[in-house]
């Protein structure tokens, strides 16, 4: 049970009342469980904009939209331009028209990475399980570690919000429940300089009426199969007939279901030093000419991407792995590339490196590993030479958008599909 309440203002505990007796702020974390729990979600507030902000006084009490130019999209927008209808994802004509008196700041994003190392660094001086999610945001397990900082895992947290705050000039949104799923929903209930706590006993309570699309997973596609089965709420999912459930869900049916109830296994898993990142995938036929081989070749370079930039890393070589039919390994290397986080620069050298080795081998699997990797902050930078990577990263960086926002799905290249095969 937690001692009375806790003010994130000024760290002290007790009694009860709208405001701290001590201080007299209203900012107060009051809840039966909150000194039992160690599992947290920690997100930057507006991040980009935030900095901005930050950075140029002039700006504090104006909307902000962090993007690109007219014909670009936003990457973030302060809260002042969000009450206006301005989102991330959102076409920069159409924020501008929603938001005409907004100040647009091109992206820096040697900088932001800069101010995300440092809060990474303030994470992992209150723990070593500190799972990036982001650049602005992680989980963190403080399990355990009461008697180091002599306090709760709650007000440990609240600390470093007000650290954060006064050391950076940012602020953070927390989520402190007893597994990563529900600290990540807690984290997004009170917004901004936020610190919500979702307990085991109110759960599957809370859960209930919430809509289904708040379960990680469920994008348009499975939330339009869950409406057809009446499924439109959380609290809908184990009132559903199990075998229809089966069939529109597949092997995700039963991870829903206990996310339904408030339950989540997965661990806060720390970050280790990687020397590659990879993905491959073994075919139900063996393929052996390059139309058929080319279009898997480009999804898996989207999914090392994806990779590339969830690390914080960048790659400056490329690994082409092909198993033929005999299982027999062949593996071809380009290396001494400009370290890249984008699919398309995977994908050139590698399609290279795939059109050699089509000589009529069948193969059964088929992988690509981006490897020399370094940090983030170097890749895709340009120059005089090649300025075209820019505009890449740019219709990249709006691709990204999109799909966190509506789906993987959302946007496909036309060569991520075989010849032949019918688009979507």
């Amino acid at each position: 049970m937690s001692g009375g309440a806790l003010c994130r203002d000024c760290g002290r505990t007790g009694g009860a009342g709208p405001r701290c007796r001590a201080c007299g702020s209203p900012r107060l974390v009051v809840h039966p469980e909150r000194d039992d729990l160690a599992i947290a979600h920690v997100d930057c507030d507006a991040f980009y904009a935030a900095i901005e902000k930050r950075d140029d006084p002039a700006l504090r009490d104006r909307p902000v939209i962090v993007g690109g130019g007219r014909r670009g999209v936003v990457a973030t927008a302060c809260y002042i331009a969000r009450t206006c209808g301005v989102h991330s994802a959102m076409p920069m004509f159409r924020a501008l028209e929603a938001c005409p008196d907004a100040v647009v700041v091109r992206p820096d994003m040697e900088k932001y990475a800069r101010v995300g190392r440092e809060v990474r660094a303030m994470m992992r001086a209150l723990t070593p399980l500190v799972e990036p999610v982001s650049i602005d945001e992680a989980f963190l397990d403080l399990s355990g570690t009461a008697r180091l900082h002599g306090a709760s895992p709650a007000a440990t947290l609240a600390h470093f919000a007000r650290r954060v705050e006064s050391d950076l000039g940012i602020t953070v949104s927390i989520g402190l429940a007893p597994n990563k799923f529900l600290a990540k929903i807690a984290s997004d209930l009170e917004k901004p300089r936020g610190f919500s706590v979702i307990g085991r006993a109110e759960a599957q309570d809370f859960l209930r009426s919430r809509p289904v699309g708040i379960l990680p997973g469920i994008g348009q596609a499975a939330a339009a199969k869950l409406k057809d089965l009446g499924v439109v709420r959380v609290g809908d999912l184990p009132r559903a007939d199990p075998g229809r459930l089966q069939a529109a869900l597949g092997r995700d049916a039963g991870r829903l279901l206990a996310l339904a109830r408030g339950e989540d296994r997965r661990r806060v898993e720390p970050v280790r030093e990687a020397k590659s990142v990879s993905g491959e995938t073994t075919f139900a036929q063996d393929l052996r000419d390059l139309a058929s081989l080319r279009p898997i070749l480009w999804r898996l370079c989207e999914t090392v991407a994806r990779r590339l930039k969830r690390g914080e890393v960048a790659a400056a070589s490329v690994t082409l792995k092909l198993k033929d039919a005999g299982f027999r390994l062949r593996t071809r290397t380009r290396s001494g590339l400009p370290p890249t986080q984008l699919a398309e620069r995977l994908f050139r050298p590698a399609e290279a490196l795939l059109a050699q080795a089509c000589d009529g081998t069948a193969y059964r699997l088929i992988g690509v590993a981006a490897g020399d990797l370094c940090p983030a902050v170097h890749a895709d930078r340009g120059d005089l030479a090649d300025s075209a990577v820019l505009r890449e990263a740019s219709r990249a960086a709006a691709v990204d958008a999109l799909r966190e926002r509506f789906g993987e799905a959302a946007v496909q290249r036309g060569l991520s599909f075989a010849p032949g095969a019918k688009r979507p």
